[in-house]
């Protein structure tokens, strides 16, 4: 059977006509949101999974074994696809996905759901490695593209949104299997739409390749120590064993640096890394994963445990800072093709994400719940003005040959930023909270409750504090006082945690300067008369 002839530009920034593109889009924003739901809806239904499988010590490994194949296969497919075309992965992606879904809702033990998560976070990294670079394969002109990649926003931030109240209620109402089963028709659309409108396009046109699998192997070992070491470094601190795991990754890739350096066909090509463009890009794109999973995952534990607000409150507050990251990002797609410098609008996105994480910082109980919102909306915005900008102005810096492995390279290192923030943020406002509820309460020092009050579990889970309450009563003391000085000290701790995010997005700031002048592409052609396309 004859190779698929790749489609030509049109011309007019598109290589397919306005319905085929829009069809194409559509697979990859059912594919966009397939990782996004999933994402969003499994964290809502683990403490029923937990408590229906009796696996707590597991608790965590759920998510990180997701996040530990999906950040070791992002970078690899994304290569694969540059060699290979990207469609046949992404249909692989949405097979793999679909099936381990399947899995997940199948299990019988936590064991068995840590692995089936596992094999969907391989689905998962083919999926984020090759998708996100369809786009430019799509629309050569960098305008013409900016427009539609606000579909695959919109569809993110529409999953995002919705993808919380979704869990919850499937845990409710139809149990938490349903969770990972609601995957399957919208992993059976996506791929129908992928098999049959998205073109099989190779942007390295060449005979025999060979790929090295050391390469792959190294990859796998220095991305798997990295993000097991992060994990475990706040519960084991700097043991031996965790010198060693760092070490391990270090060595790992020393190793694979000195490989690729004479590989004839890298996996992971060097010469990303000697471009001041890229270069610069992959450290801003490490800062924004770095704020972003922080204000994700510790706002909701300010507002709740630290405020003493209700999930449903909790829950209508961060809301504006997911759906903004769409709106900043469709406001976005209009702005920076106007600018006669495209970099400028990192430094709008970043500034407005210093200005939401002041105002953060000083934000108290008393604080308007309307202040608040503005907060969220800024930093929404601001994160909606710089993740696309990240992955167009890498693309158009990487040139043709490298756009798979660019685009796949940029969200691996959103994802370590990610994991880097949650570790060292969690390892200070762990250790601070502690501290601040051991020196306020000095003569409950070996107290047993003591202990329990050293949980934040206990300013979030209404049925520990139950018990926390019901076991001070019986020792005739009164618990309230109590709660309200671990709230005092659990706001002390995340306004720490915020400072440091404040001066992470301080400095992402100030490194905007180390991105040379990017240029937008345009696609220039001749237009015969009554064709109805203008160039």
């Amino acid at each position: 059977m004859s190779p698929q002839p790749t489609p030509q530009p049109s011309g007019t920034g598109r290589i397919l006509s306005v319905r085929q593109s829009l069809l194409a889009m559509l697979g990859l924003c059912f594919v966009t949101m397939l990782v996004a739901v999933d994402q969003t809806v499994v964290g809502t239904a683990l403490p029923t999974i937990v408590a229906e499988l009796n696996g707590f010590e597991l608790y965590a490994w759920v998510a990180t074994s997701y996040l530990l194949t999906s950040v070791i296969t992002i970078p690899i497919f994304g290569r694969l696809g540059d060699y290979y075309g990207r469609k046949p992965f992404v249909v692989a992606s949405i097979v793999v996905f679909t099936l381990a879904s399947a899995l997940c809702g199948m299990a019988d033990t936590m064991l068995q759901l840590v692995l089936a998560r596992a094999l969907q976070g391989i689905g998962g990294g083919m999926l984020v490695g090759t998708a996100f670079a369809c786009v430019p394969d799509l629309f050569t002109d960098t305008h013409v593209r900016l427009r539609w990649q606000v579909l695959m926003t919109a569809a993110f931030g529409i999953a995002n949104a919705f993808g919380p109240s979704l869990g919850g209620f499937l845990t409710q109402y139809a149990g938490w299997r349903s969770v990972f089963y609601v995957n399957l028709p919208i992993g059976a659309i996506s791929l129908y739409f992928v098999w049959r409108f998205l073109p099989h396009i190779r942007q390295i046109q060449r005979g025999k390749i060979r790929l090295h699998w050391q390469g792959a192997v190294l990859i796998a070992l220095g991305l798997g120590s990295l993000q097991v070491f992060v994990e475990l470094l706040p519960v084991h601190g700097a043991s031996f064993y965790m010198v060693l795991l760092g070490a391990l990754a270090v060595a790992a890739f020393f190793a694979l640096v000195f490989w690729e350096k004479r590989c004839p066909e890298p996996l992971l090509p060097l010469e990303m890394f000697r471009n001041k463009s890229l270069a610069a890009l992959f450290c801003l794109s490490l800062f924004t994963g770095f704020i972003m999973f922080v204000l994700l995952f510790y706002l909701p534990l300010l507002l709740q445990g630290g405020f003493g607000l209700t999930p449903q409150e909790v829950g209508l507050l961060i809301t504006p800072l997911v759906v903004f990251i769409t709106v900043g990002s469709v406001a976005n797609s209009r702005i920076v093709v106007r600018l006669n410098t495209p970099n400028h609008i990192l430094y709008l996105g970043f500034g407005l994400m210093v200005l939401a994480c002041l105002g953060l910082v000083f934000s108290g109980k008393a604080t308007s719940r309307w202040m608040v919102v503005i907060y969220m909306m800024m930093a929404g915005t601001g994160l909606g003005f710089v993740m696309p900008n990240l992955t167009v102005f890498a693309q158009e810096s990487a040139g043709r040959a490298l756009l798979g492995i660019s685009t796949a390279l940029l969200q691996s290192v959103r994802m370590i930023g990610g994991m880097l923030g949650m570790a060292v943020i969690g390892t200070l406002v762990t250790h601070y909270y502690v501290s601040i509820v051991r020196l306020s309460l000095p003569e409950a020092r070996g107290a047993p409750w003591l202990s329990l009050l050293e949980d934040p579990q206990v300013l979030v889970s209404q049925s520990v504090q139950s018990d926390f309450m019901a076991h001070l009563q019986r020792l005739s003391l009164q618990g309230d006082a109590f709660i309200e000085t671990a709230r005092a000290a659990l706001v002390s701790a995340v306004h720490l945690g915020l400072i440091v995010t404040l001066l992470m997005a301080v400095l992402a700031f100030a490194w905007v300067c180390r991105v040379p002048v990017i240029r937008l592409s345009r696609t220039v052609a001749t237009v015969g008369p009554g064709s109805g396309e203008q160039p």
